[in-house]
């Protein structure tokens, strides 16, 4: 039972870092149909964002909570950007904002080699969050517990802001019939940009988290890109509770898959489960419902 629990707590932990990974994606990929290869460069902007920030403020307990600021705001600017010069010429052709959003992440990649360099950088925990905390008999470390409630607040807030919100509001009736809301006087592009600005800003936020738990290199992004679109395609375009179920479960089976084999086969067969669930269910877990004639 004791073995049971502690996989369950890795695999949240697991789940939390997906879901954080996956949740601007989720937004931008599923509300608007944008294949951004570059969220995970968004991401290792965020990451370098907590990098730069200690370096300049030196306090690891001060940097960190400004750094989730700026990396918001680094990342979603950077998403504006994109979407401002490229994506606004790309929509309904997929493929190509694949192709494109690829070439621009190859470029972040670069760019960041010439700005920080090759080899990895390290940004330091606070010290509240040295150590670990006892869950159900399991000692988690703290930095997982804090990324956990960061990925949660985060997820309640997005929630917060579509269903609440006026801004929300017109996201989904541009998401539910794009040609009917600029009929009722909403601005769709507007409103791209400002979806564009929030989920590539929730990968800024992202990258400052996993700062918490490994190294930041120019590669940082790519090692979670992958996963954050399973987590999406898995849990239903456009489906935050989908996203979130999905970031759980396949964190939860990675976990066990880990257990008794090793990390790399805990991915193949978590790959392998994901394969024979869409083949069962194409639409992931939810499906989108709108009223688009398209």
């Amino acid at each position: 039972m004791d073995v049971v629990i502690g996989q369950l707590l890795t695999g949240m932990s697991t789940g939390s870092i997906l879901l954080l990974a996956a949740l601007g994606l989720s937004l931008v990929f599923g509300q608007m149909g944008v294949i951004n290869m570059a969220h995970g460069e968004f991401i290792m902007a965020g990451s370098y964002t907590a990098f730069v920030t200690q370096q300049v403020l030196g306090t690891a307990g001060v940097s960190l909570p400004v750094a989730l600021v700026t990396g918001f705001a680094v990342g979603g600017l950077l998403g504006v950007a994109l979407e401002a010069t490229l994506i606004r010429r790309l929509y309904h052709r997929p493929l190509d904002t694949l192709l494109v959003t690829f070439g621009v992440g190859m470029v972040l990649q670069q760019l960041a080699r010439d700005v920080f360099g090759a080899p990895a950088v390290n940004v330091t925990a606070p010290q509240w969050l040295v150590g670990g905390v006892e869950l159900f008999g399991t000692v988690v470390p703290k930095t997982r517990v804090f990324i956990l409630v960061l990925a949660t607040l985060c997820v309640l807030a997005l929630t917060a802001v579509l269903r609440y919100t006026a801004m929300g509001r017109r996201i989904r009736a541009v998401v539910g019939n794009r040609d009917l809301a600029e009929t009722a006087g909403i601005s769709s592009r507007r409103t791209d940009l400002t979806t564009f600005f929030i989920g590539s800003g929730l990968a800024g936020v992202a990258g400052v988290a996993l700062t918490l738990i490994g190294s930041t290199s120019p590669t940082t992004g790519q090692s979670y890109v992958i996963d954050a679109f399973l987590v999406v395609v898995a849990g239903g375009l456009g489906q935050l509770k989908g996203a979130v179920i999905a970031a759980f479960a396949l964190g939860s089976l990675q976990s066990f898959f880990e257990y008794s084999t090793t990390a790399s086969l805990a991915k193949v067969g978590v790959f392998l489960v994901i394969v024979i669930f869409l083949q069962l269910r194409p639409q992931g877990l939810f499906s989108l419902k709108t009223r688009s004639l398209a």
